[in-house]
């Protein structure tokens, strides 16, 4: 049984790198908008919540892209004129 196909890390990463740019910002905001003497006090929820949300969607897109990869190399069989998949 063949293995199915992997996505190369570097194409996974070029894939987010939009939304890892947008979640380093928004982390940066996010410290620089906390008052001062309470930067970590008033940015830590905030930051957490953003990585929790990157976080999932760097998991979802890890694991759809690894099925696009699995679907494109085994398609489904297309029916014969018999209306049987082709090798049935």
């Amino acid at each position: 049984m063949n293995p199915t196909p992997r996505v190369p890390p570097k194409e996974f990463v070029e894939s987010m790198k939009e939304e890892i740019e947008q979640y380093a910002k928004e982390v940066m905001e996010t410290v620089n908008q906390a008052p001062d003497g309470a930067w970590i006090a008033g940015s830590e929820e905030r930051v957490r919540d953003l990585s929790a949300e990157m976080r999932r969607r760097i998991f979802e897109r890890a694991v759809q892209q690894r099925v696009d990869a699995a679907e494109a190399a085994f398609p489904p069989s297309t029916p014969s004129d018999d209306g049987k998949a082709v090798g049935q």
